[in-house]
């Protein structure tokens, strides 16, 4: 299904903005912070808090790979759920805006990450509350390819599909790198398609930075199963000297890279 000319320029947009607040809080805050991953999903928020995630609307969003808060946190700003002086908090002493989300409710924070592997159980707690008290409203979460290393998530896969948790949609940010490396090829992209089939899950795949594929797969909810977009990203994506450049999962931008990276968006 075609995307409207007026939708398009609304996700492009806000995934500049995302992008380049990532980049700005990232400098000004003085500190290494998680920018690779970060850049990774900004397509995906982009669709999700332009069309899905209102504040105080029924659907939900948990980030599963809290290392990748810095790009939660751009969209809740572009959004308007936070404002720019507690964006301007993040990382700095005596901020709640550390490296991982806390949750916090009214700033648009859903829930607590930084073990990785936990969010998909709590998506499904979440979706499955919603279906016994019959809520409208949909439960999006994202997980990165590495994530999928934890066995926790395939426990919460099987879970979902035996629940026939219809109303939970799941994203698999797949920009083939973990902290201490590569994805190797039985968790790459295509084998994580399989997989997911193979729980029982509708599983699409498509390119994650794509506005157009990205729109066209959040819309895909199966009427009785789970649902799992496996997004092919790029780590560190928009920035050339960062992408696919895993030294860029948590490191520093200098005043002169800040302003490098700044002319690419």
């Amino acid at each position: 299904m075609k995307m409207k000319k007026n939708n398009l320029k609304k996700y492009s947009s806000l995934s500049n903005q995302i992008r380049a607040t990532i980049l700005r809080a990232s400098y000004e805050c003085n500190e290494r912070t998680h920018i690779g991953g970060a850049l990774s999903m900004v397509e995906i928020l982009a669709v999700l808090y332009e069309s899905y995630i209102k504040k105080n609307g029924p659907n939900k969003f948990i980030l599963s790979k809290g290392h990748g808060f810095l790009g939660l946190l751009s969209a809740l700003y572009c959004k308007g759920f936070i404002s720019k002086k507690k964006l301007s908090s993040f990382q700095k002493n005596g901020s709640e805006l550390i490296a991982h989300p806390i949750v916090d409710i009214k700033n648009g924070i859903e829930s607590s990450n930084g073990s990785l592997g936990q969010g998909l159980s709590f998506a499904c707690g979440i979706a499955l509350s919603y279906q016994k008290r019959k809520k409208k409203g949909k439960i999006f979460v994202l997980v990165g390819d590495g994530e999928c290393y934890e066995g926790s998530n395939w426990e919460a896969a099987i879970t979902a599909t035996e629940l026939n948790l219809n109303n939970l949609f799941l994203i698999v940010d797949c920009n083939n790198f973990q902290n201490d490396g590569k994805i190797n090829k039985q968790m790459n992209w295509s084998s994580l398609v399989k997989k997911w089939k193979g729980f029982g899950w509708n599983a699409i795949k498509g390119d994650g930075h794509n506005l157009q594929t990205v729109s066209n797969a959040l819309k895909k909810i199966h009427n009785n199963k789970p649902t799992v977009f496996l997004a092919k990203t790029t780590k560190g994506k928009g920035v050339n000297f960062m992408e696919r450049n895993n030294d860029w999962h948590h490191n520093r931008l200098t005043k002169n890279l800040y302003l490098q990276a700044l002319k690419q968006i």
